[in-house]
């Protein structure tokens, strides 16, 4: 005579299937689609304020010298920052535009008018490529500084 009765219990497998696996995979990708271009935006954006702060910093050094020694100095190096590079690993560019030979390769606008009558210093911004007009898709990215340093930032936003 049986006591007690004796209940089967089924086998439990604990774990995830493929399904479920593949799911949470495919939620994570879609997950890293949406933030990954959101987190490369703010990254641009913090390099191109960067190199806009530099480019106010380098400029207040500059004109320094100019006061102190009545002439713009000839390159970047005469001022200590000859190594200073941008937040992109491209060396900062500075041209003196009161030389003789400095006419020539200064930045121009749209209209092939220079974008400065002292000196042109700017950034090669993030495709390290740039182009003596501003309006050239090679010089969009770059960072500029612009009308004597009236105007700083980014060439494409700059219209006179």
């Amino acid at each position: 005579m049986q006591t007690g009765l004796a209940f089967k219990v089924p086998f439990r497998r604990t774990g995830y299937t493929l399904v479920e696996v593949l799911l949470v995979v495919a939620m994570l990708a879609v997950l890293t689609a949406i933030a990954l271009p959101k987190y490369n935006s703010y990254r641009d954006r913090v390099n191109q304020t960067h190199a806009i702060q530099d480019i106010i910093v380098l400029q207040a050094v500059i004109k320094d010298y100019f006061i102190n020694s009545g002439a713009y100095p000839p390159t970047l190096a005469a001022v200590g920052n000859g190594n200073k590079v941008d937040p992109w690993g491209h060396p900062y560019v500075y041209l003196d535009l009161t030389s003789t030979n400095g006419k020539g390769k200064a930045r121009k606008d749209r209209k092939l008018n220079p974008i400065n009558s002292d000196f042109d210093l700017y950034s090669l911004g993030k495709d390290g490529v740039s182009k003596t007009q501003l309006s050239n898709k090679d010089s969009l990215d770059d960072i500029v500084r612009a009308n004597d340093g009236a105007y700083i930032g980014l060439a494409a936003d700059y219209t006179q």
